[in-house]
């Protein structure tokens, strides 16, 4: 069983770009609003399904709230002006009396397109197998191709969600992963 005190930090270079990634805790409540502020609309709304702005301090506590059981995240970041930035993000939160757990990752704009997706996906899958989760789902816009894409490379399965064509049910078993 891995711990939020037993994941690695890994660095990766991005761009020419030292990038680390490492998992989330409550004291990066600022990185992660400035991380979503930052985001264009087309990427808040693909990441939320609605248009938002900022995060709720409400919403924020929630997203930041990492327990390394119920709910785990990674968050990738960089130097920028001697400042540690975020640059993208993957978690999951378990359903109530489930061993599958819905999962959402996010990658800054200008940051799309590198391979980071990819990157952030691995120790969250790892921590997830290792933490009894039998499988990863997402629910996402049907117009999100960069989803799509992700989706394809890591091997899930999709599906149309019947109340509402414009979403799609992607699912990834961690027994294959």
């Amino acid at each position: 069983m891995l711990t939020l005190n037993t994941v690695v930090h890994t660095h990766h270079t991005i761009a020419n770009t030292e990038v680390t990634i490492r998992p989330m805790t409550k004291e990066d409540a600022e990185l992660e609003s400035n991380f979503v502020h930052n985001l264009s609309f087309e990427t808040k709304h693909n990441r939320f399904l609605e248009g938002i702005n900022d995060l709720s301090p409400k919403m924020l506590a929630r997203l930041c709230d990492i327990d390394g059981k119920n709910a785990m995240a990674f968050i990738a970041t960089i130097l920028h002006d001697n400042k540690e930035q975020q640059i993208g993000v993957s978690r999951y939160a378990c359903e109530p009396d489930s061993n599958e757990s819905e999962m959402a990752i996010t990658v800054a704009d200008e940051w799309q397109h590198h391979g980071l997706a990819q990157l952030l996906m691995k120790p969250l899958i790892t921590y997830a197998q290792h933490n009894g989760i039998s499988a990863l789902f997402s629910i996402d816009l049907s117009s999100n191709t960069a989803m799509h894409r992700l989706a394809k490379a890591l091997g899930m399965s999709c599906e149309k969600m019947p109340e509402d064509s414009r979403l799609l049910k992607y699912r990834l078993s961690l027994a294959h992963a």
